[in-house]
């Protein structure tokens, strides 16, 4: 076992500038045999159980805290209207009845985006789930993002899927469409205006996934320098040769 996983990190390294390869080729060597040797060798399934636990512990956390009341609009990954959408806004702000517009969408597309938070679970556990042990590898003994970075690259189409219409269904729910749709006709009737209507379903979910692989990020980083929160007895031990 322990030299097909040092040949498969000899392997990674070749990729890198020859005067990287020798010291991240040790760096990673050295790690791997924490891992799997010592007095207390760790099996193929605990590395694999540990980092699912590990991805099963951080994504519920973000999940659970942005699809709550006020999950993204009262966090660091408050969606903000876009800028092409903010200059619309400024100029139509100013007829009657438009006063508040900004802050009252601002509010609409948080609360789709809560909306739509609630449908990423099942498809983060199908991604957790199909993790290989030289995935697991991979993951531990990579960055401090390595596993946010796995889970977006396998997430991010399917998430799309799902948030897209909920968003746009959301959207519609809290009425941020209809109103959304005024402002627009409102700045259309402008004077010496460039027409436009801006599409805020696409805009909002790609900035609702951003800020979940954001917390997910935090999460992660959370769990690989504080050992306290680490808690099971198979995540202790693992991320303790990480430490290493």
């Amino acid at each position: 076992m322990r030299r097909i996983l040092l040949l498969f990190i000899a392997l990674a390294c070749l990729s890198l500038p020859a005067t990287a390869q020798l010291g991240k080729l040790g760096k990673l060597a050295d790690k791997a045999s924490g891992i799997l040797s010592g007095e207390n060798p760790l099996s193929d399934e605990e590395v694999g159980s540990a980092l699912k636990e590990a991805l099963d512990q951080g994504v519920g956390k973000a999940v659970t805290s942005l699809s709550a009341q006020d999950g993204y609009l009262m966090s660091p990954y408050k969606i903000l209207l876009p800028e092409e959408a903010q200059a619309i806004v400024s100029r139509v702000s100013a007829l009657p009845g438009f006063g508040n517009v900004e802050q009252d969408l601002t509010f609409r597309i948080n609360r789709a985006a809560e909306t739509a938070a609630k449908k990423a679970t099942p498809i983060f556990v199908s991604a957790i789930k199909g993790l290989t042990f030289k995935d697991a590898m991979n993951l531990l003994m990579g960055e401090q993002d390595a596993a946010t970075r796995y889970l977006e690259s396998n997430t991010s189409s399917a998430l799309t899927g799902e948030f897209q219409p909920v968003i746009r269904a959301a959207l519609d729910e809290v009425n941020a469409n209809e109103i959304w749709a005024k402002v627009v006709a409102a700045y259309n009737k402008i004077p010496f205006v460039q027409k436009t209507e801006p599409e805020l379903d696409t805009y909002v979910t790609q900035r609702a996934l951003e800020g979940m692989f954001g917390l997910i990020e935090v999460k992660e980083t959370e769990l690989r320098e504080q050992p306290a929160l680490r808690n099971t007895e198979l995540l202790r031990t693992v991320f303790a040769r990480q430490d290493k």
